[in-house]
Formats: structure tokens, sequence, C-alpha cells
């Protein structure tokens, strides 16, 4: 099964607009046709992220937020990261790379193009969540 890391930003849009996230969300993740990758520091960031107030404006997105934080927990696998990166500009996000490394992910998405400027780290090709949907994703 393709293992796949989503980056915060594209669980935020798929809470906010109807979008490819969205798609990748609901239609792959939150049904098993991929595994999702998580550490404890990237759900971590999930969670401190999703529940910020700026959010409060969308429509249920807090419940939104609830039930998928509460379902990735549920459905991911957690892997336990024990090497540091450093190679993003943005510090914080080296916790995806770094659980990239030791889930040996087939792909993270993410919409930050401006941090992730590198297109694959070891086995994981980074990609727009329009590249992979387009591209890589599992098809029934």
């Amino acid at each position: 099964m393709q293992k796949l890391i989503l980056d915060t930003n594209v669980i935020v849009s798929a809470l906010i607009s109807s979008s490819i996230p969205t798609k990748i969300l609901y239609e792959l993740v939150l049904t098993k046709k991929v595994e999702t990758c998580l550490s404890e520091e990237v759900f971590a960031e999930y969670v401190e992220v999703l529940n910020r107030d700026k959010f409060a404006k969308f429509a249920n997105f807090k419940a939104k937020a609830e039930v998928v934080l509460s379902k990735l927990r549920e459905i991911s696998t957690f892997y336990q990261t024990d090497r540091k990166v450093e190679i993003l500009t943005d510090t914080s996000d080296n916790k995806f790379l770094e659980l990239a490394a030791v889930s040996s992910a087939d792909y993270l998405t993410t919409g930050n193009t401006l941090d992730f400027t590198i297109t694959e780290f070891e086995y994981t090709k980074i990609l727009t969540p329009r590249e992979y949907w387009d591209n890589y994703t599992p098809k029934e």
C-alpha cells in the first residue's frame, strides 16, 4: 500500500475549501486507500494548527478538525523519529522530512512550495496536492 505524509497545510486546505486536498483527505486518507504516516511531532503540529482561532470563521471547522484528528490518530501508522534532519530553511518543517526518512513514505504532499524547495528526500517524492492527485494517486 502506498505510504503518504500530509503537510499540515493540506489538512487545513481540505477543511476550508472543496479542492484537491479535500479529495486526498476524504477519498484516500480517511478511507484507508493509502497508509498515512505520522509521528507524534507531526500530529502535535496538526492539533496546534487546527485549533488556531483564525480558523473559527470557517463553518464547522472546529468540529470537522476534531473528527479528522481523531480518525487520523486511529488509522495512521505512527513512527518514532530518531534522526534529526536540518535541510529546510523553515526548521519546523524538518519534522516532515524526519518522518519521511523513518517511514520510507512514497510521497509527502504539501502546498508549501516556498519552504519545500526540494522535490525528493531519500525515498520520498515531495509533491503539491495537484501533482500528487493527477499523477500518483492509487488507482481503483
